[in-house]
């Protein structure tokens, strides 16, 4: 650490700031890294025989099942504690069951209410496909029926045309014929 200090002039040098830390703790891990060699890996836990590695892998073999089954009665323990406590008294269970029963209402509750808002919103979907559908087809049978009237109008004008066109050509034609016999 580095902290003020006299001098033998006696005159006191300007203070230096502290180091964090975590600056001190980098500082250390850098000037020991390199004192870390191979002996620190030699005096490791890892077995060095066959025989040893054997051992190792025998005891993960029955030390793992064990430690997980000790886990699994730990959890389980706790569990039988909780409802143990939860449930030691009739009024407690009942409390309890009052509890679920509301929750299972509650739950109850939000589904009718989505099914009934779901079914609204299809209804209001299927009339306004309906009323969009009838108005559609009331449109063209009125632009239908308007362009049959407009053609038979027009084939009432060109046969009254072609009619009397047809009379004045037989008109002529016996004019022509008694004129010329």
């Amino acid at each position: 650490m580095a902290t003020t200090s006299s001098s033998t002039t006696g005159a006191r040098k300007a203070p230096t700031p502290r180091k964090t830390a975590a600056a001190r703790k980098s500082t250390a891990t850098r000037k020991t890294a390199p004192r870390r060699t191979s002996a620190s890996t030699t005096s490791s836990t890892q077995p060095k025989t066959p025989v040893e590695q054997a051992q190792v892998i025998a005891q993960r073999a029955v030390l793992v099942p064990v430690g997980a089954s000790l886990l699994a009665r730990d959890n389980l323990v706790s569990t039988v504690r909780g409802f143990a406590t939860k449930y030691r008294t009739r009024a407690s269970f009942e409390r309890e069951l009052k509890r679920y029963e509301r929750r299972g209402a509650t739950a109850r509750n939000r589904v009718e209410r989505e099914v009934r808002k779901s079914r609204t919103r299809f209804e209001r979907e299927l009339r306004q496909r309906r009323t969009r559908v009838e108005r559609t087809i009331k449109q063209n049978r009125r632009r239908v029926e308007r362009d049959i009237r407009s053609v038979r109008r027009d084939l009432e004008r060109q046969s009254g045309t072609v009619g009397t066109r047809f009379e004045k050509l037989v008109a002529n034609a016996q004019d022509i014929l008694s004129s010329a016999g």
